[in-house]
């Protein structure tokens, strides 16, 4: 007969030769309270600041150097609520040790509702129960089903069925994250008017994307976790591109659906980098227009860089200034419109003076005689004096609204050397639609213009009616506009501008779908949509042979820019700016 303490003893001596823990057995399987119960069918949890004991299998431990201190835990497969509005796992916030992916564990501990995410929290105990078997991850595609969140799958195994395509890299250098949709998504108001409808568009695409993570919980990852080989100057990610084998923890954190991953998933170079726009043989003259990124040249002499923006160091500014010189030359330009450079007058050590001299001995720049404004970025345009004659005086719009504040628009005349027609090009950058002290009117209005769309709108009601009153000499063909007007293609500058007889030149060749337009010039929060324009008048459409956006900026990373990680070899044009440039060709 086997006595008490003779089975101690045995079962003390079996612990101490196989290495299992010391554990009651009492502790497994008793006093625990579903996971799903835990989750309830709601966002929040029906027992949060409750302290319960429950019981699963660890599916992917985030404990490592970096991790998220803690582990995932789902329920076994054969012990779920079957109820498909209920999701079967916790994430375990703990500094205990104790477990392994795989392993059934007990937990007690206290529930909680962090930033939107439900988690086992003050853990008192964590006891190994043996080895369990990893519950069979769910299947799912995206958009979610019925364009609602995925609540119900928190914290589990997943999935995904389909290919996803890239939306954002953002964040790729800063937090190792990537953002993913089903397809590429628009700018609600690229595509149709400001209203309820775009805002409607807009919440539902936030909804149906998902973030592919890194696992970790650090700045600044390195190396880089995507693409899985390093990213370099000769492996990117450009939106567009697609993923598969996405499997792994579907995690919410600081407001986002991501994916945990456990496998490394498989990138397809589906929207590789293009080549320029060919120059059309009938084109007697190109312009290329872009927004510089804020091109600054420090104290012009090779010095300290005390502004706030563009380059920091006399490095970053050679590679800013190397990336810009190859976006600006490769398409072979005969003008340039440029916004976001340095409003330091027209000297010999003024920005534009030393972008002028680095695009090559034909190239010249307006001089508007320091009429700028007080802004510290201005609108410029340079020329190829080989090719092209600057004719009479420059102007700018320096009434209301640019009287006091704004970026007063430019307006030349260029004549393509021997051609007797010409051609008035005008050069806006209106007001961002940041909300820093915005108020009344410029405030946010909530129909996806953002804010300051009203001095915007009053600032075009301006340069049409500037526009117009200029003069108009005998051989003038037409007006160009051309240049930054931070709004989108449906809303209120672009609409009265059309108003007035101005063509929307990309869009006249490039059209757009209810769903997407091909051809954009900038990127946010994983939306494209067109900032920068070449809109003409109408006699001045006949003379337009061709228009395009070259998709060298907004759709690669910003880890390649001149400030980030990765360095490119000089001569190469990706992530110049983070605006794409505008090519426009014209038959003068």
């Amino acid at each position: 007969m086997i006595t008490t303490n003779s089975f101690l003893s045995w079962r003390l001596a079996l612990i101490l030769l196989i290495g299992l823990p010391a554990f009651a057995a009492g502790d497994c399987g008793t006093g625990v309270i579903p996971v799903s119960r835990i989750q309830g069918t709601g966002d929040h949890s029906p027992f949060a600041g409750q302290t319960v004991s429950v019981e699963g299998i660890i599916t992917m431990d985030a404990r490592q150097q970096g991790g998220f201190r803690g582990f995932y835990l789902q329920q076994a497969d054969g012990e779920t609520d079957n109820d498909p509005q209920t999701s079967e796992a916790l994430f375990v916030y703990t500094h205990r040790t104790d477990g392994q992916r795989g392993d059934r564990v007990h937990v007690s501990g206290r529930v909680k509702e962090f930033h939107g995410l439900t988690e086992f929290t003050d853990i008192t105990a964590i006891t190994r129960c043996g080895d369990g078997r990893l519950p069979e991850p769910v299947s799912v595609t995206l958009p979610w089903q019925d364009g609602q969140s995925p609540e119900h799958l928190e914290n589990m195994r997943i999935n995904i069925a389909d290919k996803l395509t890239v939306i954002d890299h953002y964040n790729l250098a800063r937090y190792g994250e990537l953002t993913l949709a089903a397809e590429p998504q628009t700018i609600a108001t690229e595509i149709q008017e400001p209203g309820p409808g775009a805002q409607t568009r807009h919440r539902q695409q936030t909804i149906n994307r998902l973030l592919l993570d890194d696992g970790l919980g650090v700045r600044n990852p390195r190396p880089i976790p995507w693409p899985g080989p390093p990213l370099s100057a000769g492996i990117t990610i450009r939106t567009g591109d697609k993923v598969s084998g996405l499997a792994g923890i579907l995690d919410f954190r600081f407001g986002a659906w991501r994916l945990q991953p456990q496998s490394a998933p498989t990138f397809s170079p589906t929207n590789p980098r293009p080549p320029a726009p060919r120059r059309p043989e009938s084109a007697t003259l190109r312009v290329v227009t872009l927004n510089l990124g804020n091109f600054f040249n420090g104290d012009g002499r090779g010095g300290g860089f005390p502004a706030a923006r563009g380059a920091q160091s006399a490095t970053q500014f050679e590679q800013q200034k190397a990336r810009l010189v190859a976006s600006l030359t490769i398409p072979d330009p005969d003008i340039l419109a440029v916004t976001e450079m340095e409003n330091d007058g027209y000297e010999g050590d003024s920005a534009i003076a030393e972008l002028a001299r680095a695009l090559g001995p034909h190239w010249r720049y307006v001089d508007t005689n320091n009429n700028t404004g007080s802004d510290a970025i201005r609108t410029d345009l340079l020329y190829r004096s080989d090719r092209v004659v600057a004719e009479g005086s420059a102007s700018r719009l320096t009434t209301t609204p640019f009287d006091r504040r704004g970026r007063p628009p430019v307006a030349q005349i260029f004549r393509p050397i021997n051609s007797d027609r010409a051609l008035r090009i005008v050069v806006p950058h209106l007001k961002s639609k940041a909300c820093r002290g915005a108020k009344g009117p410029n405030r946010d209005q909530d129909d996806g213009q953002g804010c300051y769309s009203h001095r915007r709108e009053q600032a075009t009601r301006a340069i049409i009616r500037w526009t117009h009153a200029l003069p108009h000499p005998n051989g003038l063909a037409g007006t160009m506009i051309t240049g930054d007007m931070n709004a989108y293609a449906r809303e209120a500058p672009l609409q009265l501008l059309e108003a007035a007889g101005f063509i929307n030149t990309v869009h006249h060749f490039h059209g757009c779908t209810d769903t997407s337009c091909k051809h954009t010039s900038y990127r946010y929060h994983g939306r494209s949509g067109t900032l920068d324009y070449s809109l003409v008048s109408n006699g001045l459409l006949p003379q337009i042979v061709g228009a395009h956006t070259w998709s060298i900026n907004s759709d690669e990373p910003r880890a390649l820019g001149y400030k980030g990680p990765v360095t490119l070899p000089t001569g190469q044009p990706w992530r110049s700016s983070d605006h794409n440039p505008v090519i426009t060709d014209l038959s003068l």
